[in-house]
């Protein structure tokens, strides 16, 4: 890593509007491919060419989550546009991922213009994907919505312990978005093998086993964030 890029990267971002500074929050990222994904998008935030900007890599993530959704969608009648979906998701990946390490790495932080549009195309983004996912045939409806239902719930309780405890926390445990899309992408290839599985003698949708299971572990996740976190402001604002 280059010591301009190291710098950047560890820089506190700092904005100043109508004569307001800000701070960013601090970030924590502590899921399993934390380091190895840091190290290569930085890796390509020093070779992007110089016309390609953060803006473009926002767009790029958009429109490859928009058309991961509808790859989903059209494989109900041809089962390899799942690995359509695949590359949607690596292009999701790099642009969503890219665009704030390119933004440090040249030194154009914009901290709530980058925070709130990331953010806020990631909750449009996620509806596009699990609605998708829902017309695919692959999963059914209602474990799509639980699955969106809790996804919206993480989010809005990371945003808030944002706002209100400065620190914006990536990943909860060893899992992050980067690793939500590397099991979304196996998943994706093993139905092309086999769309079921069978559980204690039953038959299931594969996705809907795996749409369970991860819609589980994100409201236990967000139910002990938000346990913590309570605690934690109750603990700071004591009443006298």
């Amino acid at each position: 890593m280059s010591t301009t890029a190291e710098t950047a990267m560890m820089n506190t971002s700092q904005a100043t509007t109508a004569g307001k500074p800000f701070k960013s929050a601090e970030r924590i990222h502590q899921a399993l491919t934390a380091n190895l994904e840091r190290k290569a998008l930085i890796y390509f935030a020093e070779r992007m060419p110089k016309a390609i900007n953060s803006d473009h890599l926002t767009l790029l993530g958009f429109g490859a989550q928009f058309l991961a959704g509808v790859s989903f969608a059209l494989a109900r009648w041809n089962r390899y546009a799942l690995l359509l979906a695949c590359l949607f998701i690596a292009l999701n990946w790099f642009g969503d991922s890219l665009d704030g390490t390119l933004a440090r790495v040249r030194k154009q932080q914009r901290p709530r213009y980058g925070f709130y549009v990331d953010h806020i195309i990631d909750a449009f983004g996620a509806v596009f994907l699990m609605c998708g996912l829902a017309a695919s045939g692959y999963l059914h409806w209602q474990v799509a919505m639980a699955m969106l239902t809790a996804f919206l719930l993480i989010s809005i309780e990371t945003y808030l312990a944002t706002y209100t405890l400065d620190t914006f926390r990536l990943s909860h445990g060893i899992f992050g978005p980067t690793e939500i899309r590397i099991l979304l992408i196996i998943g994706c290839v093993a139905l092309l093998r086999n769309p079921h599985a069978t559980l204690l003698g039953h038959r299931f949708l594969l996705f809907d086993v795996g749409g369970v299971i991860g819609s589980a572990g994100m409201l236990v996740m967000v139910i002990v964030a938000s346990v913590r976190h309570t605690v934690e402001l109750y603990r700071k604002e004591r009443l006298s």
